[in-house]
């Protein structure tokens, strides 16, 4: 597929999901490069079909463990504001201070992740989650349905078929803004503990020890 043929399927995706469960659902919006694109995507979507129309909220779900990048925080913040959404904000019951960071990572991100974002999404009775999985990241995410149910909520992933290039190009093309950490040798962003400037792979910066266990984190309830 084209990149033209890819914004459509994401775009014929969102609207379908608007439909079937409405403006209330909400992109869980990381602020990195993939879930802005997917932000920005269903922007446009709530926009043209909302069925409140143009003035309908565009609700995103961000999840701060207290061990990410403060850039991030400040882009996220930044664009919130430029973007009118309304930012709900998930933090993990413990303290990221006295907690073994990175130690066991299906733990940690069970603890500091998985467990306060399911909680948010029943909370803000979030009928469907959109989000930014690439199927090229990770061979556990290659054979993911782009809809997938999760009991209380479904689970989104309209740009599933993108590549880094796919997102770059749009960003680029569609003067999206992005994380400055970016231009400073990152290509995927998560936890610092976690995450340093990328080597060869795109996910190469990331821990190679969660990266291997991703298909037992995403039986959890991880993107």
């Amino acid at each position: 597929m084209t990149l033209a043929d890819k914004i459509g399927l994401a775009r014929s995706r969102m609207a379908e999901v608007l439909e079937r469960f409405g403006p209330g659902s909400a992109v869980g919006w990381t602020g990195g490069k993939d879930s802005t694109v997917v932000l920005a995507l269903w922007r446009e979507v709530l926009r043209e079909g909302a069925p409140d129309g143009p003035g309908a909220t565009l609700r995103a779900l961000n999840l701060d463990t207290g061990c990410k990048f403060p850039e991030v925080l400040a882009f996220r913040d930044r664009l919130a504001r430029e973007w009118g959404v309304e930012l709900h904000v998930a933090r993990p019951k413990v303290d990221p201070a006295r907690y073994p960071l990175a130690v066991d990572p299906v733990a940690c991100c069970g603890d500091l992740k998985i467990r306060p974002l399911n909680e948010a999404v029943v909370r803000l009775s979030i009928p469907a989650l959109l989000t930014g999985v690439r199927a090229d990241e990770n061979p556990d995410r290659a054979e993911r349905p782009w809809l997938e149910d999760h009991g209380d909520h479904v689970r989104v992933l309209p740009i599933l078929e993108w590549t880094e290039l796919d997102i770059w190009t749009f960003m680029v093309r569609e003067s999206i803004p992005w994380c400055t950490l970016y231009d400073q040798g990152y290509r995927s962003l998560g936890c610092m503990p976690c995450t340093s400037r990328s080597g060869h792979g795109e996910r190469s910066g990331r821990d190679a020890a969660k990266e291997e266990r991703m298909g037992q984190l995403r039986s959890l309830g991880y993107f």
